[in-house]
């Protein structure tokens, strides 16, 4: 096993700040690499972190899929993330019919509409901070209509999403008070959707069996919070992280104004350029020798795939350069395998009209202060992000 000059702990918030010239350094001398501090294994390339997701029997989810799951029971209940096959096909069928190309794409005037509204919203030549005033919003509002969630309520789900986030990760005062309040929320709007059904997400979930049998009303709340932290962080992390991306590649930013058909591929460079869920892990079930390390049945594999996104044998010499046009994008920002985020489509979706929208308005981007990064060990985002449009 080689020595890196790696950080004291792969666990802190602050590490993930800026984790990429460490990544550099693990998958050139240790793409499998032990960290005694977190008690885990690090997996940094690309085609290993393929290999683990690919391949649930030998590294399951059951046992929790964040290094925090190791302090607490894990009961697939909690969310269809800690479920393996085959409870997690089973499971899966519930709701994918919700994420079909045939609904997304009757979603699309509906976000498009929102899109502009909040777009319309921001004045020329005038400093605004587009997380709050963009990129929460979308993605909130999209998501909550596709679950029933009612008008006046949407306020406090910014709130609630952030602290499902706080307690997976670097839970705070008050954390656990407001996850304990969305629970209770979840509870009330499906004992309503069992008695009332409405065309929804919610009413489909409380109305579903599987094998013949009814969910739980543990299943059922871990689907609801699974899906709003889902349908919510990824995509805000993901459009404030393209538009820093904009800003700071000017070059980048006037080929998509010039030709917005890019706006797809360009997408696709921004879910693997920011990486908006940076890394998820598995549990070893048995023995496993990769990369001439030996895996230890009931240790912890890291996946990062903030790192493999950046590996040079599966992206080339232009790894580390942000390209519009990149093709072919074999990105793992989605995962990968039994896991691939369902709501993938989706992200593309909202992502792909905001930036066509934005680019037909504005064709500069610049900063207008510096951004300040989410301290967070998962999730690569941004809390503020001020920029002047023009």
């Amino acid at each position: 096993m080689k020595a890196v000059n790696r950080p004291s702990n792969v666990l802190d918030a602050e590490f993930w700040l800026d984790p990429y010239p460490v990544f550099a350094e693990l998958r050139a001398e240790a793409p499998v690499q032990w960290h005694d501090d977190a008690e885990l294994w690090t997996v940094a390339r690309h085609d290993d972190v393929m290999r683990i997701s690919r391949d649930p029997a030998a590294f399951c989810s059951g046992q929790g899929v964040l290094p925090m799951d190791r302090q607490r029971e894990i009961t697939g209940a909690e969310s269809i993330l800690f479920m393996d096959p085959p409870d997690h096909q089973r499971h899966r069928k519930l709701v994918s019919p919700a994420f079909t190309p045939r609904r997304l794409a009757a979603l699309e005037d509906r976000v498009r509409a929102l899109a502009r509204e909040l777009l319309d919203s921001i004045g020329r030549s005038e400093p605004v901070d587009f997380a709050p005033a963009v990129a929460e919003p979308l993605p909130m509002l999209v998501i909550a209509d596709m679950l029933g969630v009612p008008a006046e309520d949407r306020d406090r789900f910014k709130l609630w999403s952030d602290a499902m986030i706080e307690a997976a990760t670097e839970p705070k005062d008050g954390t656990y008070a407001l996850a304990a309040e969305l629970w209770e929320y979840f509870a009330k709007i499906i004992e309503q959707r069992r008695i009332d059904p409405a065309d929804d997400l919610i009413s489909v979930i409380a109305h579903a069996e599987v094998d013949d049998a009814p969910l739980t009303n543990a299943e059922l709340n871990g689907f609801c919070m699974t899906l709003l932290v889902a349908g919510n962080e990824t995509t805000r992390n993901l459009i404030t992280g393209g538009v820093e991306a904009l800003a700071r590649h000017p070059d980048q930013r006037q080929r998509l104004v010039a030709d917005r058909a890019l706006v797809p591929a360009a997408v696709e460079e921004m879910l693997r350029w920011v990486t908006p869920v940076m890394n998820f892990a598995r549990t070893a079930t048995t023995d496993v020798d990769l990369r001439g390390e030996h895996i230890g049945q009931g240790q912890m594999v890291f996946m990062l795939y903030g790192s493999a996104n950046r590996d040079p044998e599966v992206f080339g010499p232009s790894a580390d350069d942000f390209d519009v046009g990149r093709q072919p994008n074999p990105h793992v920002a989605f995962g990968f395998g039994e896991h691939f985020c369902m709501g993938a489509s989706l992200a593309r979706l909202e992502a792909r009209i905001l930036f066509d929208e934005l680019l037909a308005r504005f064709s500069t981007v610049e900063l207008a202060g510096d951004p300040q990064r989410l301290r967070s060990s998962l999730m690569r985002g941004l809390v503020h992000l001020p920029v002047i449009l023009n």
